[in-house]
């Protein structure tokens, strides 16, 4: 076994051995030019031998394997008791020989930093930063040893438990190794990150530097100067006033001191010492190939480097087929789906897009570079977006006015790209319902041949078939009369709101017009969910077992057998699966072919039934419609009647009502084409996982659901040779676990700028929330948020403040009043059914799950789109 490595001994791929810190330093050692204090490190198997594998320890590991991340208390109490039986256990003598041994070669006189260096810290997807603890200015073999078991202690810090069980990490494999490392005793320290750390640009190096030990800056105790760097120059200089520093004390350990008056306002550095700080970690970027966070110090002239971990916070940026500067817009905050994807998911996207889709960190980007590069094309694609989602303009707009968006897209490089949607804008078209009868007929047709035709395929044909079927999906998905109804809706609409508040003074008009409109398959699903609840509700003992049913609980199968045996089931297995024939492909997150469905699950219906069981009566379906119905029609006539009595009313009430009818005809078409391409989805998932299981049975794939972690050129290259590198799955998984913990940007560029948007306004009341208006009115009532729909617990008059809503979460809309997402816009689907369902809503509000607590009383304004807290504790 070997307890001990000297620094010259360790490379970045010794992590399992010496952990990451270790790792990292091991390698900083051999950059030519980079200056590290020598040190060695106490590996895991030293860790292994002294204390893993106690029986001890190992029954409280599996306790504490079992608690939830906000279980606190319990978290804090084992773990301190974990700490503290790792800290007794002595050090066995060939370990402790070892050890003093490596520190007697180093110098035993002299002083050290002893830290911990856990194998899942510092590396490239997590970086455990700050969780396990670093102890300075150690003096004596026997201290060192000291140190080194608490170090080792350490990884059962409450605040390192947490982070493990956050971010999937099991306490029992991860093992932990400790730098010894000779101390600087220097003038000036502090950290260096080669990206921006709030636009992540990755242009810029910025360094924040402190008088003494950076301890005072990591601690918070000073604030920074600040410099920034770009392309060899300084860009930016914040010297901040530094009252204290942190210093070695002279029996041991570190001491505050206050810094003289006359200095605090000192630079820490000298411009050139910044710039060579910055070329620095040019050169340690470089080595490691990815951005870095690195900790320094300046010693004398010296600058020494303790430090460099990857930075595990940054958003990846798409990969680019030239080094051409480029601009990329989310398509998670367009389509109401900014969580991760997995690649068949995002593969399947890519084939059915039309657009110029690219990916990073497990999200869709739209490239709009050409189309931002050309005069012609820039004012129309941005008025479009900013429509959509306002903060999405306002982020355009900012990388328009940014001189590196003009110095890397010249004018005459630029090139007239097409719009959005494919083809010429659509030409007009009158308020006739057999149009929209036809495009719903044609795209069911459609799928029905898919779903006898795909019958017969499987292997290499089936993957052929597939790829070939999706430009009739293209074709069905982008047909022109199809965009030519939903641009009329959206346009008289439009025209409804800027004339209607023109001649009557009356904001966001066409809201209350299309409450109840004919043929929108998403609110009819919602409806539909209460005829459900209709079947269930008269049978109390099958209430009763459906609140026992858990949401990943039985099968499909055993849960429509089950329900069947109570009396009443057959009358509700029957409701449920009809429902499920018409809406049973739709789930949280529909974009992603790889995320289960209702139909595969239907279990995850049965919060939501037994919430419509519970707030709602007999028949409040036709209800709901009916009053929506008469709503819009009363709405229709008092509009109609106030603009006959104006100037020219006759001849305004026609037009209007031309509108209010072409409105009324084909809003409800709206919701149809991504129905019928979540449908198609659905068909072309089930065949894949047949053949999934296909290669589980020949040993190609360990489950059936690994091919989600496959590209679908990928899974049609291991369906036809039936080899697949075993180490893929594992590393597609881990990637995209790491993906989870990372938020997309609304816009990215390829600099790596994160681009979030603001809304710039002045007309709020003081401390509102600005967001978009999409659905006019004002309510008050109790905020619920949640973010997991199956968790809602929802009562007539809440709110529902959540991150995003897609079609799946209509269901829920029945049973609050109210609506405030974080992402959406006018025509995303939550937007389009709270007005049709009549709530007041408003989508954009920037961290509103974060800012507004659970049972907090708050205001809506979907009129003027900003939200209000009106109470601080939760009712």
């Amino acid at each position: 076994m070997v307890y001990v490595l000297g620094f010259e001994e360790i490379d970045r791929t010794q992590v399992a051995i010496v952990g990451g810190k270790g790792a990292n330093l091991g390698e900083l050692s051999r950059i030519d030019g980079v200056e590290v204090p020598d040190g060695f490190c106490v590996t895991t198997e030293a860790f292994t031998r002294t204390v893993a594998g106690a029986p001890s320890i190992e029954d409280r590991l599996d306790e504490l394997s079992r608690l939830e991340p906000d279980d606190r208390a319990a978290i804090r109490e084992l773990s301190a008791q974990i700490r503290c039986a790792v800290e007794e256990f002595v050090i066995p003598d060939d370990v402790a020989a070892e050890i003093i041994g490596a520190h007697a070669r180093l110098g035993a006189g002299g002083a050290y930093a002893v830290r911990s260096s856990a194998t899942a810290e510092d590396l490239p997807t997590a970086s455990f930063a700050g969780q396990q603890d670093t102890y300075l200015n150690i003096v004596g073999s026997a201290a060192i040893l000291e140190h080194v078991s608490r170090c080792w202690g350490s990884l059962f810090t409450e605040r390192a438990v947490t982070y493990r069980l956050r971010n999937g990490f099991g306490h029992k494999v991860i093992r932990m190794a400790v730098v010894v490392q000779r101390m600087v005793f220097p003038r000036a320290a502090g950290i260096l990150v080669t990206a921006d750390p709030v636009t992540s640009d990755r242009t810029v190096v910025s360094i924040d530097a402190g008088f003494g030990l950076g301890e005072a800056l990591v601690s918070g105790l000073v604030n920074a100067d600040v410099y920034q760097v770009r392309d060899g120059n300084i860009t930016g200089r914040t010297i901040a006033a530094k009252k204290f520093s942190v210093e070695f004390a002279p029996t041991g350990g570190t001491q505050v001191r206050e810094i003289d008056r006359k200095r605090r306002n000192e630079p820490v550095l000298a411009d050139a010492e910044v710039l060579r700080l910055a070329r620095l970690g040019r050169r340690i970027e470089a080595h490691f190939g990815s951005p870095q966070d690195i900790e320094w110090c300046l010693d004398g002239d010296d600058l020494r480097i303790v430090q460099s971990r990857p930075i595990t916070t940054l958003f990846p940026i798409p990969a680019a087929a030239d080094e051409k500067y480029h601009v990329y817009v989310s398509v998670g905050h367009q389509q109401m789906m900014t969580d991760a994807m997995k690649p068949l998911g995002i593969s399947l996207w890519q084939l059915t897009s039309r657009a110029p889709m690219r990916d990073a960190g497990g999200r869709l980007f739209v490239d709009v570079t050409e189309a931002l590069s050309s005069p012609t094309t820039r004012t129309g694609l941005i008025e479009a977006l900013g429509k959509s989602d306002p903060l999405i303009g306002d982020a355009l707009r900012t990388v328009i006015d940014r001189d590196a968006f003009v110095r890397q897209v010249p004018e005459e490089d630029s090139v007239d790209a097409p719009p959005a949607a494919p083809g010429a804008a659509p030409a007009p078209i009158e308020a006739d319902p057999d149009v929209v009868t036809e495009l719903i007929a044609e795209s069911e047709a459609s799928l029905t041949a898919l779903k006898r035709d795909i019958r017969t395929k499987s292997g290499p044909t089936l993957l052929d078939f597939i790829q070939t079927d999706i430009q009739e999906l293209q074709r069905v998905l982008f047909a022109p009369r199809g965009l030519q109804v939903i641009t009329a809706a959206m346009d008289a609409s439009e025209w409804l709101n800027d004339r209607l508040r023109e001649w009557l003074g009356e904001k966001n008009a066409a809201d209350a017009l299309t409450q109840s409109v004919p043929g929108n398959v998403t609110s009819e699903m919602g409806l539909a969910l209460l005829d459900v609840a209709d079947v269930i509700r008269p049978h109390l003992e099958m209430v009763a077992y459906l609140r026992q049913v858990e949401q990943a609980g039985p099968t499909r199968d055993a849960f429509l057998d089950e329900l069947a045996g109570y009396p009443g089931g057959r009358e509700a297995r029957a409701a449920i699966e009809d429902f499920l024939d018409k809406y049973g492909m739709r789930c949280v997150g529909e974009i992603d072919i790889t995320r289960p469905r209702w139909s595969e699950s239907p279990t995850t219906l049965v919060p939501t039934i037994l919430g419509n069981i519970k707030n709602f009566g007999p028949g409040a379906g036709r209800q709901r419609f009916e009053d929506g119905l008469r709503a819009a029609e009363q709405k229709k006539r008092q509009i109609l009647e106030r603009l006959r009595t104006l100037p020219g009313g006759e001849q305004k009430a026609e037009e209007t009502e031309r509108m209010i009818d072409r409105v009324r005809t084909f809003s409800g078409y709206r919701e149809y084409p991504k129905y019928g391409m979540v449908s198609r989805y659905f068909v072309y998932k089930l065949a894949l996982l047949r053949e999934a299981q296909r290669l589980v049975q020949v040993s190609v794939l360990r489950e059936p659901e690994d091919i989600f972690y496959l590209r679908f050129d990928e899974l049609s290259e291991v369906v036809r040779t039936h080899r697949l590198r075993a180490e893929l799955i594992d590393e597609r998984k881990e990637a995209f676990r790491t993906y989870q913990a990372l938020t997309a940007p609304r816009v990215l560029t390829s600099d790596g700028a994160a681009l979030t948007g603001a809304y710039r306004r002045e007309d709020l009341p003081t401390g509102a929330l600005p967001g978009m208006a999409v659905s006019a009115g004002t309510i008050e009532g109790r905020a619920r948020v949640v973010s997991d729909i199956a968790q809602a617990d929802l009562e007539p008059g809440d709110i529902l403040v959540t991150a995003y809503t897609d079609p799946s979460w209509t269901p829920l809309f029945l049973a609050i009043a109210g609506l405030v997402t974080e992402v959406g816009g006018l025509m995303t689907h939550g937007a389009v059914i709270a007005r049709e369902y009549g709530l007041p809503a408003v989508v954009g509000v920037s961290h509103a799950t974060d800012l507004i607590r659970d049972g907090q009383h708050i205001r809506v304004n979907g009129t003027d789109g900003y939200v209000e807290i009106l109470s601080q504790r939760a009712e």
